[in-house]
């Protein structure tokens, strides 16, 4: 089945890019070279990465293949909801200001490697931070997953404009795309993702202004695509209000969520100066400005016929994107694009490993075996970062990538309930454990427990399909309600406690958290 312009110019381009970025990555164990027997050395590069390659690597963590193949392909179905991600970026990166830099001191001082050890010793509580480094696993495997699906999507694109429609060849070049992302982590760990971050951002740079601008002049501007768009499916130009709190809801809680993920926090933490990250994490705004123009992708593709009939023909709306491209630009420029897309699910799904294995490593295993020692952890967490990385790809082969979408957004409400433990505790040390745990527990109970009853109860459907759930007649996203019983039963218990005596005894005590605060202002 031909598709668009692919051929094995295409393909060639691909392999040549993707040969660049595996030398880069065993490369990186050269880089600003250190003891990668140590944990910080491999995992957060040292803490030596400026503000340039934490600009590039956080990039490369936040903007990933998952954004590029879902954000439009929302659009595409969903029309104007979907652009909830555009807020919710610039958001998050004003949370990421108030946020990162405290804990960034915090950790710096105290040799934290995770945002458990922040919460081990802030709350005195070896249970409060399993709790936390659990979720994060949890939470963050599907989103790894994610990744593989926007991988996917390109392959299949790529061999089908081959003429090869064969999963399991698919699937095999998935497993060797790994086995290579396996190696140079294992050998490279975070310096390797930062060189390969800067490489696939490039690409990915690239891709986006060129499409933004070509494919308009071919098709005769937006115009055209939106009045397509209108006539062959009805899709929303502007905001229903009727979803107005949903999309503010979904904005604000995934704002929330962005950098209480395992990555985002590695990726911060990484950086060798507390004014350098803001610098970076101030300049990430220029990627939102990306993400909006990627999300417009998913209009652009209802002015190609070609991509509709493809869309159509496979029903695979995770096609959007790789379907515009290959009927859109020269052959050449298609490896490039698919490269971005490709490479760009690969180098997240690198530092979001490194990121669990860490949290498994020194806040699961260590609090198990405590005289477990610096070389043996590091070593547990390069083999665990490389046993997560097959578990996604398992994880995708085995279930319908339909489902590793829903269990993320699941996974978005569920490490949410973390916020009191790693962001509130950073402003006060007046939340009582074991409140904050019976709060943590009370949030993971109503988020479980309304994802279930909506999708399977209410919706009868026979898998999770929506994070959104009606209360007093409008729609919220199911991370903000659990999120406010969280609170409640963390904030109530804790003044009841303080009431009746309890007073911190933090190991981090209030002299060094205002000396922490006043370091990061």
């Amino acid at each position: 089945m031909a598709i668009g312009n692919i051929d094995y110019v295409s393909l060639a381009v691909f392999i040549i890019l993707f040969a660049v970025f595996a030398f880069l990555g065993f490369y990186g164990a050269r880089f600003r070279k250190g003891d990668l027997k140590q944990i910080e050395e491999w995992s957060l590069g040292g803490r030596r990465l400026g503000t340039i390659l934490v600009w590039f690597l956080l990039g490369a963590d936040l903007f990933t293949a998952y954004t590029f193949i879902a954000v439009p392909a929302g659009v595409f179905g969903s029309g104007s909801l979907y652009f909830f991600a555009v807020p919710y970026v610039a958001w998050g990166f004003f949370v990421a200001l108030l946020t990162m830099p405290r804990l960034w001191t915090v950790s710096r001082n105290r040799h934290y490697v995770t945002a458990a050890d922040f919460v081990k010793d802030r709350f005195n509580s070896k249970s409060l931070a399993m709790a936390v480094a659990l979720t994060g696993i949890v939470a963050e495997l599907p989103y790894i997953a994610l990744q593989i699906v926007g991988m996917e999507a390109v392959l299949e694109i790529l061999l089908l404009g081959l003429g090869v429609s064969s999963k399991v060849v698919t699937e095999l070049s998935l497993v060797l795309a790994f086995i290579v992302l396996a190696a140079f982590t294992f050998t490279s760990g975070l310096r390797g993702a930062a060189l390969t971050g800067i490489f696939k951002d490039v690409l990915v740079w690239l891709t986006v202004i060129t499409v933004i601008i070509a494919v308009p002049l071919q098709i005769g501007g937006f115009s055209h695509a939106f009045t397509v768009a209108q006539s062959t499916k009805k899709i929303f130009e502007t905001l229903p209000p009727s979803l107005y709190t949903a999309y503010f809801s979904l904005a604000l809680g995934s704002a929330f969520a962005l950098y209480l993920y395992p990555h985002a926090i590695n990726g911060s933490l990484s950086s060798n100066d507390k004014q350098k990250l803001k610098y970076s994490t101030s300049l990430l705004p220029i990627y939102g400005i990306g993400l909006a123009l990627i999300a417009l992708f998913g209009i652009l593709v209802y002015g190609v016929p070609g991509a509709l009939t493809l869309i159509k023909h496979t029903g695979n709306a995770a096609l959007a994107v790789p379907a515009l491209i290959s009927y859109t630009m020269p052959d050449w420029f298609i490896g490039i694009a698919l490269s971005a897309i490709f490479i760009g699910g690969l180098v997240p799904a690198a530092i979001m490993a490194i990121a669990i294995a860490n949290l498994f490593a020194r806040n699961v295993v260590k609090e198990i075996n405590p005289n477990m020692s610096p070389r043996t952890e590091t070593a547990l967490a390069k083999w665990m970062s490389t046993v997560f990385k097959f578990l996604a790809l398992g994880f995708v082969f085995v279930v319908p990538a339909s489902y590793a979408i829903q269990l993320q957004l699941l996974g978005g409400i569920i490490i949410s309930q973390t916020l009191p433990a790693v962001f509130l505790a950073l402003f006060t040390e007046k939340l009582e454990p074991k409140s904050t745990l019976a709060g943590w527990a009370g949030g993971i109970i109503t988020a479980v427990g309304l994802a279930y009853y909506r999708n399977f109860v209410q919706l009868h459907q026979t898998s999770f399909t929506t994070s959104l759930y009606p209360l007093f007649g409008h729609f919220l996203y199911m991370a903000l309600i659990a999120l406010g019983v969280n609170l409640a039963i963390t904030l109530i218990g804790s003044a009841i406690a303080y009431a009746l005596g309890w007073r911190p005894k933090s190991a981090i005590n209030k002299q060094e958290l205002e000396v922490v605060i006043q370091k990061a202002s």
